[in-house]
């Protein structure tokens, strides 16, 4: 009898935001199976500013279930990535129960979509909150611990329309492009600390993550913009899975000197 080959990231500790669905719970699975232990956080409720339901406290059991049917460790809490100090706090706790943290995967992320001029004040405010200083307060809560490891490997979440410029969705663009601007500044500033930080830009992905109001912008009022959406290689949209490799090779020590990498899982939309 044989011994299966460890994981790519056996006995990781990694924390990933917006874990309940989608592509968190594609990351979840994904580590899980090849050996990681992880911390899960979620808001676990919709938002009155996003015209598409967020996950559910049931969702995020659902993939805490899923995790820990490959044997590995998991803790999980309900966690809004804008409140920096609850952050903190489940991080701590997590890593308290763990042992200690490797990685960290700033998924957490809301989509509003709208003309320019019908883009509001308060879809502003939302999705910069969640998308780019969502993702700070993650990385913020995760360095000190990557720190007392002596390195270690922070993936952040941006998205294709951040580098191709996509219309309709003014203040996701925007905040997708900061995570790039983000990622780049502290790979600078903690490459000599042994972590790395990169970002994963995927395009259209089959997570749920759609505004009805995309739609209705795009197919009725501004049809002139759809070749803009559409991948150069023939899929209208990625698999979950598909970025969640990306995540997987970035937390492996399989990119040990990768770091302030744009990771494109884009079907070529970026090169149309």
């Amino acid at each position: 009898m044989t011994n299966s080959p460890p994981g790519r990231v056996a006995g990781k500790r990694v924390l990933i935001t917006g874990a309940a669905r989608g592509l968190g719970r594609s990351h979840a699975v994904r580590l899980a199976e090849e050996g990681a232990d992880l911390i899960l956080v979620d808001i676990c409720q919709s938002l009155p500013q996003i015209d598409y339901p967020l996950a559910s406290e049931d969702d995020l059991a659902e993939t805490v279930r899923l995790v820990r049917e490959f044997g590995r460790r998991c803790v999980s809490r309900v966690v809004d990535v804008r409140d920096d100090v609850e952050l903190r706090s489940a991080v701590d706790d997590g890593v308290s129960e763990l042992g200690g943290l490797d990685g960290a995967v700033a998924n957490a992320g809301v989509l509003t979509s709208a003309p320019w001029d019908r883009t509001t004040l308060d879809q502003w405010r939302t999705v910069v909150d969640i998308d780019l200083i969502g993702v700070w307060n993650t990385c913020a809560a995760a360095i000190p611990h990557l720190l007392e490891q002596g390195g270690g490997s922070l993936v952040n979440i941006s998205s294709a329309g951040a580098m191709k410029g996509f219309p309709l969705q003014m203040p996701y663009t925007a905040a997708k492009y900061g995570v790039v601007g983000l990622t780049l500044g502290l790979a600078n500033e903690l490459a000599a600390q042994n972590v790395r930080v990169n970002a994963v830009l995927p395009t259209g992905c089959h997570t749920g993550m759609i505004p009805p109001s995309f739609g209705v912008a795009l197919g009725e009022q501004r049809p002139d913009l759809i070749p803009i959406f559409v991948n150069a290689m023939p899929t209208p949209a990625v698999e979950p899975a598909d970025v969640s490799n990306a995540v997987l090779f970035l937390l492996s020590d399989e990119s040990r000197y990768v770091t302030g990498l744009q990771f494109k899982v884009d079907a070529g939309v970026t090169i149309n």
